[in-house]
């Protein structure tokens, strides 16, 4: 952990990549890409190019795999002409002088037959995660998926290196793991959801193989420098994904390995729901100051933070950077707003997931507000 003093405008360094500053923009499922083969578009290369100036921008959750799949008009990057739709918007963005990431995500038990061509979604274990997916005709419950037999387990692990190096050709200037919220990973992490007894299972450091198996795969096809993983711990009582007393002890354990891996970051997303009472409660609000102890590498907070509280966070050196979300949907020039203490515009929810143009690209500036005035 640094011991000097740095503000959210500082530049830093993160694995191999150089940041004019600290605001990273969090990954957001926009679901924009109406496209069959679930190929990106020039809408998305407008929307990311748009808000190149945060220090690096996250794509949305991108499928590794075509068993990823868990939600509608949502791209991938497990074929070329993924990879060569992805080119649009990495050029984009590196035209606009902005950095940017793929989020590669397997969506695991929180996906549906009805996206997966009537096959069963992949877990760790045989339990419906009791959650909602969104098909092409709306929310539906989930169903008790499929247990991964370790075929599955290795051809998933080799899944993500395969879009590693397809990220590779897109241009991106690095990758993301989604270990967060109710997807594949949380399922492995979580006792409850994972009941298997074989070497993934049964024990924090079984729980945690199939995350560092796809970590030292993405990290060996590009670069440890070049790769980030997003973790959430305080996740709660969202459908079955409930904490047991064994949760914390795996995410420790978990951050603790991660740390000897020297990647470029390791981001952790506050928690959604009150922990008071629970087996999490010790994490507190600020998940970042709890594994700051415990991560020697770079730090992104994640989770309701304004700019001055995530300032606060990277002035203490809790956090070497923060990672804002649904301020960068609706002001695309975040960065200059927080630099200029200016006023944020409000979102429009409605727009939030899926649509076209609207509340999508065409918010506006401060630049362009002041200019009418």
């Amino acid at each position: 952990m640094s011991t000097s003093t740095h503000s959210l405008l500082d530049p830093i360094r993160l694995g191999d990549i150089d940041l004019p500053n600290r605001i990273i923009m969090a990954s957001m499922t926009r679901a924009r890409t109406h496209d069959p083969d679930f190929i990106p578009n020039a809408l998305q290369a407008q929307y990311y190019a748009q808000r190149a100036s945060a220090g690096l921008l996250l794509t949305e959750g991108t499928w590794p795999s075509r068993e990823g799949v868990g939600f509608i008009n949502v791209p991938g990057i497990y074929t070329e002409k993924q990879s060569e739709g992805w080119r649009q918007v990495t050029d984009a963005v590196h035209s606009a002088g902005g950095r940017i990431f793929v989020q590669l995500g397997h969506t695991g038990p929180a996906s549906h037959p009805a996206l997966l061509d009537g096959a069963l979604p992949l877990a760790a274990s045989a339990v419906n995660p009791g959650l909602q997916a969104f098909t092409p005709t709306g929310l539906t419950d989930t169903v008790t998926p499929r247990a991964m037999e370790l075929t599955d387990i290795a051809r998933t692990v080799d899944d993500y290196a395969k879009a590693t190096r397809l990220a590779q050709l897109a241009g991106f200037d690095g990758v993301e793991i989604h270990g967060i919220n109710t997807f594949l990973i949380p399922a492995f992490l979580h006792d409850n959801l994972n009941r298997r007894t074989d070497a993934y299972g049964g024990s924090a450091e079984n729980r945690s193989r199939i995350v560092l198996e796809i970590v030292d795969a993405v990290a060996g096809a590009w670069s440890p420098g070049r790769i980030g993983i997003k973790l959430s711990p305080g996740l709660n009582n969202v459908g079955a994904y409930v904490a047991s007393p064994e949760t914390l002890a795996t995410y420790e354990y978990l951050i603790r390995q991660l740390s000897t891996r020297q990647l470029a970051y390791l981001q952790l997303m506050n928690p959604i729901n009150d922990l008071t009472g629970t087996h999490l409660e010790r994490l507190g609000q600020d998940v970042a100051r709890y594994f700051r102890p415990m991560y020697a590498g770079s730090l992104i907070a994640n989770g309701g933070y304004s700019f001055e509280t995530g300032n606060a966070l990277v002035e203490d050196g809790i956090a070497d950077a923060v990672a804002y979300g649904a301020p960068f949907i609706s002001n695309p020039d975040l960065v200059d707003r927080f630099r200029n203490n200016l006023a944020l515009s409000p979102g429009d929810r409605d727009t939030y997931y899926g649509g076209g143009e609207a509340g999508y690209v065409d918010y506006p500036l401060a630049s362009d507000a002041l200019a009418t005035e």
